[in-house]
């Protein structure tokens, strides 16, 4: 998030993100390697080097940095793995479209929220997500 909220500061030194974020700078690096891996951060060596996110923080979307730390986006587990056990097991069918509706919820909400809409609060984004997830919830209710 330090990086989202000093975005056009340019490169901030490891140290400074460990500072504000409390974390430890070992634990820090291994993941600001996985972010540089991905491509989502750069490095810049030098006196006036550190870590600078590579796009705007607005154009991240936060499912892609959960899919790179977590793995996959929800807890009821992958979408395919999920539609073949609807496919396959009758008996908990139900059981598992509901997980499918979930995962598939809690996917579009992480897709849909950059880690600009975190640092500044989301405002934009609090109303609309509030809207779907009362739909959401009507859907699944019938009503």
């Amino acid at each position: 998030m330090t990086l989202a909220r000093k975005h056009d500061q340019g490169a901030i030194k490891i140290r400074d993100i460990a500072a504000e974020s409390d974390l430890p700078e070992k634990f820090l690096e291994l993941i600001l390697l996985e972010l540089k891996n991905a491509r989502i951060v750069d490095s810049v060596r030098g006196a006036r080097g550190g870590y600078q996110l590579r796009r705007d923080p607005a154009e991240i979307p936060l499912s892609d940095i959960i899919r790179l730390v977590d793995g996959p986006l929800a807890p009821m587990g992958d979408a395919e793995q999920l539609r073949g056990l609807i496919a396959k097991d009758a008996d908990h069918r139900a059981l598992y479209e509901v997980f499918l509706a979930v995962r598939d919820a809690a996917a579009k909400i992480l897709e849909n929220t950059t880690i600009a809409d975190i640092v500044g609060g989301g405002k934009g984004k609090k109303a609309a997500l509030a809207k779907s997830a009362v739909s959401s919830k009507k859907r699944l209710s019938g009503v």
